[in-house]
């Protein structure tokens, strides 16, 4: 997300959860330039992170069916940096056997104002935030045109 160049360009481009995954403002950086290298003059990309640093709340959510069962725990041990931590527990049923996983992810966070800050030194001309999201979705949604 980073890095890649697929030489080619398209009208639109959609990152969604997967930039929580940048955790330092040059990852988010880079991540934004990729998309903008993607796309065609007017194009439009569409930035929906989880949350912003604003919103971010602990929580703990059910996830799983049938076999597997567990808990996604959102929580931030430093609220002063650019991460948080989703820890997951997952309950998982074989052969009459339930065995327990657990699943670390550190996440980037950012301020609202660093990601329009962001969008804009990677190119976009034109960035807009949209809460809540599409169709009335939870969440922050960034339209950028480049």
């Amino acid at each position: 997300m980073r890095t890649l160049r697929l030489g080619r360009t398209f009208d639109a481009v959609l990152i969604h959860d997967a930039i929580m995954y940048m955790t330092t403002g040059d990852d988010l950086l880079a991540a934004a330039k990729t998309a903008a290298a993607h796309l065609r003059p007017g194009g439009a990309a569409i930035f929906a992170p989880d949350c912003l640093r604003e919103n971010l709340v602990e929580q703990v959510e059910e996830v799983g069916e049938g076999d597997l069962r567990g808990l996604m725990w959102t929580w931030d041990p430093d609220p002063t940096d650019e991460t948080y931590r989703v820890d997951f527990t997952f309950m998982v049923r074989e052969n009459g056997e339930v065995r327990v996983v657990h699943d670390r992810h550190l996440e980037g966070v950012f301020a609202r104002q660093v990601w329009l800050e962001t969008l804009v030194a990677a190119g976009f001309r034109e960035v807009e935030y949209v809460a809540p999201g599409p169709g009335g979705r939870p969440g922050d949604v960034f339209l950028a045109l480049r």
